[in-house]
């Protein structure tokens, strides 16, 4: 049980630093290891949630916490958020949307750090982020996780289930990175009087 405690532990270490440092594929950590715990014991697996919910948590509030401090700056060198009328509408799609907002932009590779900035950038205040991510992080973990079980389902080896929740991962994330882009309308420039 020990063994079990310390890998949930750097589980929940993976995902945080992947949510501080995007390049870790945390969703593929999250998957792989649901499918080795659902080979070990399915109980485990919930447990693999919540660590993964845990980590993706905190690091998505160190993340808000340094966008909040230096987020303006940040926010007037990047194009898609340049003019205040682009600033506004971000702003009011932030504070009207919700969990589903922040779970979507976990989903979508590239999705989160400009959904957390523009938060950040539009004024919604730590406590409210704190709310509503919370569900968003169980939500994404326990997706992720229910890959990994999936992939248990399939392949009756757990190394197989776990290469296999893997690569699916990294597909969905593709897959979805390639649709968000394609269904990018371009901003028309606001009209002068």
């Amino acid at each position: 049980m020990t063994a079990t405690l310390g890998a949930l532990a750097w589980l929940a270490v993976v995902v945080l630093f992947g949510a501080v440092v995007p390049v870790v594929p945390t969703g593929a950590a999250v998957s792989g290891a649901a499918a080795l715990a659902a080979h070990q014991d399915p109980l485990v697996v919930l447990l693999v949630v919540l660590a993964g919910a845990i980590g993706a948590y905190l690091g998505d509030l160190a993340v808000y916490l340094a966008l909040c401090w230096g987020g303006e700056r940040i926010a007037r060198r990047l194009r898609w958020l340049r003019g205040p009328q682009r600033l506004d509408r971000v702003s009011a799609r932030v504070r009207e949307s919700g969990v589903s907002l922040f779970l979507v932009s976990r989903l979508i590779p590239g999705g989160r750090l400009p959904v957390l900035l523009a938060a950040a950038v539009s004024g919604v205040t730590w406590r409210r982020f704190a709310v509503l991510n919370l569900p968003a992080s169980l939500l994404w973990s326990a997706l992720y996780a229910a890959i990994g079980v999936l992939g248990r389902a399939v392949f009756p080896e757990p190394w197989q289930s776990v290469i296999a929740a893997i690569v699916l991962v990294l597909l969905v994330s593709q897959v979805l990175g390639w649709w968000g882009r394609r269904r990018q309308v371009p901003v028309q420039p606001p009209a002068t009087p």
